[in-house]
């Protein structure tokens, strides 16, 4: 019997060094046995992960699913990764055999990671614990599985210019604004338990809860009630829910058919949206920006690479190209208000890189409820749709460009809507000279838009 052990709960290199080492020696998984260094398992010891082994054949997909799975608490899922890469040498395809049970298991953990994954995203709170170099914030979560490690990568990225802990039972995640670092968990008594800030957070929690759009069955499916003690808003629910039938009645007696008449209550509302699948794997929602008494509103299809890290729209390659175009036809983006038809990354994963993918049909009818929000929060004069996306999320339906754009198309509402083109169309052009004239095009589109301005 080989027993191996590796450095921590969540080690993908040490695993993917002793797998290689073990297949290239034939040694079957049944003959090994997989310890994690100082767990229960690791009385007697072990071998070091081996070092060296042949390359192993596997799908593209599969290291980012090991990376995963290897981050769930099931004492198994190191066997079970090591009998699937075996596996994979004979049968390249078995991942994609949904019938084989060890695949079902694999899907199933790395389902559970992911929506582990998510809940630390959404549910950490962070508090001020100033110390001798100033500000200074820690937040308390108590992951299923073992994913500080793999989620910090979100948080330095999201909270880059914050210095930060976030501390758990089984490992602590320290960033000070240029290095991520790890110490040992910690107890709940060692947390933060309040600041000043937390009486401001509340009242403004409240104010934006929507009781039309309450579902408790939904609500603790997404949000379960062993993560409430760590929430300070979570104090307020109980009496939120019960006087959401109420203030529904009102809302309605009042014609109001929005939760909030706001931009900025709209966008703190849709960043926990979850009207279809795309919240998943997005880093954030990308709202709208821009000022609140805009006339003129430029509609994208839905945020990039670069703007579901940033959390902006059009920060990216095709923003600049708007940025351009805008400039050149005399409108001032700073005095626009700027948004998408989809407010979260579409994107297919192929290695390290993430690839744009359309959004469907049914994505932009789940996202149109904000666009319509947002515009009615708005009330621009003019609405400028970038593509074909956009344009479907405007109006409802499939719009062939080339037979509406250049020409405003009126409004119930009385604003005018422009149809053109999409910036990113103009940077997969080609040839040269197509690319030229479809860009002076789309200039003299945005300078006819400047003119109804006026």
């Amino acid at each position: 019997m080989t027993s191996i052990t590796l450095s921590a709960p969540d080690d993908f290199e040490g695993f993917r060094g002793a797998a290689r080492a073990l297949i290239a020696a034939d040694t079957p998984p049944a003959a090994v046995t997989w310890r994690v260094a100082g767990g229960d398992g690791d009385l007697f010891g072990g071998d070091a992960p081996p070092a060296g082994g042949a390359e192993l054949r596997v799908p593209k997909a599969f290291p980012d699913l090991a990376r995963r799975v290897i981050c769930h608490s099931d004492p198994q899922r190191f066997a079970l990764l090591h009998d699937i890469l075996v596996a994979l040498q004979a049968r390249p395809k078995l991942l994609e055999d949904s019938a084989d049970p060890r695949v079902r298991r694999l899907d199933e953990m790395a389902k559970a990671v992911g929506r582990d994954v998510h809940k630390m995203r959404a549910f950490v709170r962070f508090r001020e614990v100033p110390d001798d170099s100033g500000e200074h914030y820690a937040a308390w979560f108590e992951p299923e599985h073992h994913i500080v490690r793999y989620n910090a990568g979100f948080f330095t990225r999201r909270f880059t210019t914050m210095r930060f802990s976030i501390l758990t039972p089984e490992l602590c995640l320290h960033w000070d604004g240029e290095t991520a670092s790890f110490s040992p968990g910690v107890t709940k008594a060692e947390a933060p338990d309040g600041d000043p800030i937390e009486a401001t957070w509340k009242t403004y929690y409240a104010s934006i809860f929507n009781p039309a759009r309450l579902k408790i069955d939904a609500m603790t499916s997404e949000m379960p009630k062993k993560y409430w003690k760590n929430l300070p808003e979570a104090e307020l629910i109980p009496d939120l829910i019960a006087g959401a039938a109420k203030r529904t009645r009102t809302m309605l007696d009042d014609g109001g058919v929005r939760p909030t008449g706001s931009l900025e209550g709209l966008r703190a509302e849709a960043s926990a949206c979850q009207r279809c699948d795309l919240w998943r794997p997005a880093t954030q929602v990308v709202f709208g920006e821009g000022p609140a008494d805009a006339a003129l509103m430029l509609v994208g299809e839905q945020p990039g690479d670069q703007e579901d890290l940033a959390g902006r729209p059009f920060v990216g390659p095709a923003g600049q190209v708007l940025d351009a175009a805008l400039a050149e036809a005399g409108i001032d983006r700073a005095r626009a208000y700027v948004s998408n038809a989809v407010k979260h990354f579409k994107f297919e994963p192929r290695g390290k890189r993430r690839i744009h993918a359309k959004p469907d049909t049914g994505e932009i009818t789940a996202c149109r409820w904000w666009l319509d929000a947002e515009r009615a929060a708005l009330k621009p004069r003019i609405v400028v749709a970038l593509g074909a996306t956009a344009a479907r999320g405007l109006t409802g339906k499939a719009v062939t460009i080339s037979k509406v754009r250049g020409a405003p198309i009126a409004q119930p509402d009385g604003s005018e809507l422009w149809i053109t083109i999409h910036p990113s169309y103009l940077l997969r052009i080609e040839d040269p000279t197509q690319a030229a004239a479809e860009r002076a095009r789309f200039v003299e589109e945005l300078k006819a838009v400047a003119a109804r301005l006026g």
